[in-house]
C-alpha cells in the first residue's frame, strides 16, 4: 500500500536523520502535555509522548496517512534531564554528565487515524562522557548549542568533543533510532527494501 508518511516534530536533527536515508515525508509539528504524571517512570514518560505527539497529528489526517512521534530523554540516576531552562541549569546538566555514563532514550509511535497506535518501541543508548573542566562548560553553553538538547548536548555538533563511548545506536542519540523505524515502516507496507536510491514507498 502506498501510505503517506508524516513526521510529528519540528526537530531538523529528526527530519535530517529521515532525509539521509531517502524517506519521503512532511513534517506537521505535534502537541502534547510534556509534564511528568505521578508515579511515571522515564521509559513511560518518552513512550507516552511519542504516542500523544504522532495521534495529535494523525487525527487529523486519513487512514493511508502513518505518522512517526518521537521523544528523546537523558536519563541519569533514573532522574531525566530534559532541555534546559536556562544557561545556569545547562551548567547544572552538563557537571552531571561529566566524567560518566548515561541513557539517552528514545521512544517512537507509529499512529493512523484518530486512535489507532500501530507500532510503538523504545531504544535505550549508553554514552560515557569524559570529565569536564569548568572553562570547558563554560565555553560549551557560550556556544548555545546546549540550549535545546536533551540533556545539554548535542552528539552530532560541537557537543562531539565531549563524547568518550556510544554503547548502542547513535542515531537515537541524535533523536531518532534510525534502524529500528526503518524495520517498523517495512513491517507496516510503507517502504520497500532499501536500493541505490534510497527506501522507496
Amino acid at each position: 500500500m502506498n501510505h503517506k508518511i508524516v513526521l510529528a516534530s519540528t526537530s531538523p536533527r529528526r527530519k535530517d536523520l529521515l532525509e539521509s536515508v531517502g524517506i519521503q515525508f512532511e513534517i506537521i509539528a505535534p502537541s502534547s502535555d510534556e509534564s511528568l504524571l505521578s508515579k511515571e517512570n522515564p521509559e513511560e514518560y518518552a513512550l507516552r509522548l511519542s504516542r500523544e505527539k504522532a495521534l495529535s497529528v494523525s487525527q487529523n489526517l486519513d487512514e493511508n496517512t502513518l505518522v512517526i512521534g518521537a521523544d528523546t530523554i537523558v536519563v541519569v540516576d533514573n532522574k531525566i534531564l530534559s532541555k534546559p531552562k536556562d544557561e545556569q541549569d545547562a551548567k547544572i546538566m552538563l557537571s552531571n554528565i561529566s566524567g560518566r555514563a548515561h541513557h539517552v532514550l528514545t521512544a517512537f509511535s507509529i499512529t493512523k487515524g484518530e486512535d489507532e497506535i500501530l507500532h510503538t518501541h523504545i531504544v535505550g543508548t549508553e554514552v560515557i562522557v569524559k570529565t569536564l573542566e569548568p572553562q570547558e562548560i563554560e565555553g560549551y553553553i557560550k556556544t548555545q548549542e546546549p540550549m535545546d538538547k536533551a540533556g545539554a548536548y548535542g552528539i552530532q555538533g560541537v557537543g562531539a568533543f565531549m563524547v568518550k563511548e556510544v554503547r548502542g545506536s547513535y542515531t537515537n542519540v541524535v533523536g531518532l533510532p534510525l534502524l529500528e523505524v526503518l524495520e517498523a515502516l517495512k513491517k507496516l507496507g510503507a517502504l520497500e527494501l532499501f536500493s541505490g536510491d534510497g527506501f522507496r514507498k
